[in-house]
């Protein structure tokens, strides 16, 4: 799957006043009506247990300029917030200058291998200009448009 160009995003949470996130390559849009989208979550990950307890999370998709970020949140441990701004918007940590952020609450867990699907029920969207970040051939990168040439 490593061939398959993929947006990243970090999935957010909080535990009490206390922000958890991890960085994803495996979300999509699901519906539009009502707005709907899905992410995998490790069965095993302290976040997916929040999620699970608060009924809640944030998608953070990263713009093309943010993969310092990305690394930070998927790597393991509890410190990840310690050097990164964010504020709580609409239940759930939000990260500066994403290219995208979705607030929703679950709406379905479904079981998938090693890993639980979240389906997420969008309460709150906002959106930015700047070009997502990318990940494909396990390396970082961003969407360029093709030139369409007049024929």
């Amino acid at each position: 799957m490593s061939r398959v160009c993929t947006p990243v995003s970090v999935i957010t949470s909080l535990d009490g006043n206390r922000p958890h996130g991890t960085t994803v390559s495996a979300f999509a849009s699901l519906s539009m009506d009502p707005p709907m989208v899905l992410v995998s979550l490790d069965r095993g990950s302290d976040l997916l247990a929040i999620v699970r307890d608060t009924g809640q999370f944030g998608m953070n998709i990263l713009a093309h300029n943010q993969s310092e970020l990305a690394m930070t949140f998927a790597r393991k441990g509890s410190d990840k917030f310690s050097r990164v701004d964010w504020q709580t918007s609409s239940g759930v940590p939000q990260l500066p200058d994403v290219s995208g952020f979705l607030a929703c609450s679950v709406s379905t867990l479904v079981e998938g291998g090693d890993h639980i699907v979240v389906l997420g029920s969008v309460l709150a969207s906002e959106s930015s200009t700047a070009p997502p970040l990318t990940y494909h051939d396990r390396a970082f990168g961003t969407h360029r448009a093709l030139e369409v040439c007049a024929r």
